[in-house]
């Protein structure tokens, strides 16, 4: 493959690598025996766990809560997308286009990075992942780079430190069935401060918990919530 040529990456079973980028809707199409699922069960895992010794070890002064925000910001579908990209991981990825939705691909996109570090992790073991993201992963770690801020957690605990119920209300959702578009306001003390539009409630209900961030002018910088 050629994208182990790019990483100079001489591997024992070359079958992982190709199954890393073989999307479910690709291997049903053309009914081959294995898709890059459980590869990127196992990677996720790897993942994290990689992220999160590397953050340990970076942000001595960090609690549990403010490592659990800082792993998410890096480990969460934004970042996979954006590394996938950058990598060139989308390039090899075999999916079949017929009713694939654009957040499917964008979730394809980001997964495939799991997938390929799940087969590099049994075809060369921990160290190696680990010096692959080291290489290529940890410098956006390093610069503090953000993908993703959950507004979500960051109004719960203004809510919670200031003794206000928030909840959230589905307003509207459009579409078909497989590419919906949701809105959801959210209130505080049942007075509305926000709206959010998304593909799934949950990202709707952040981008309405933004909008009450921003209002209330709440802190959003992850690096220096050390709880």
């Amino acid at each position: 493959m050629n994208v182990l040529k790019e990483f100079n990456i001489k591997v024992n079973n070359p079958e992982l690598f190709e199954i890393a980028f073989i999307h479910t809707s690709y291997a049903t199409r053309y009914r081959l025996k294995h898709d890059y699922e459980r590869l990127e069960f196992l990677g996720d895992s790897v993942l994290n766990f990689l992220v999160s010794h590397y953050l340990y070890e970076l942000y001595e002064d960090f609690e549990e809560g403010g490592l659990t925000k800082l792993r998410s910001n890096f480990v969460c579908e934004a970042a996979l997308e954006y590394y996938s990209f950058y990598l060139g991981f989308d390039k090899y990825l075999k999916i079949s286009n017929v009713n694939i939705t654009k957040n499917e691909m964008k979730s394809a996109n980001a997964d495939i990075v799991e997938s390929f570090l799940g087969a590099l992790f049994l075809d060369q073991g921990i160290e190696k992942v680990k010096e692959f993201l080291e290489r290529y992963i940890f410098k956006f770690i390093d610069s503090r780079h953000v993908f993703f801020t959950d507004y979500k957690s960051r109004i719960k605990e203004y809510g919670d430190a200031n003794e206000i119920g928030i909840k959230y209300e589905l307003v509207r959702e459009t579409g078909r069935q497989h590419d919906k578009t949701f809105v959801m306001r959210i209130f505080l003390n049942d007075k509305g401060f926000g709206t959010g539009e998304g593909k799934s409630k949950r990202e709707a209900e952040q981008f309405a918990a933004k909008e009450a961030v921003d209002k209330l002018e709440i802190d959003k910088d992850i690096f220096s919530v050390k709880r």
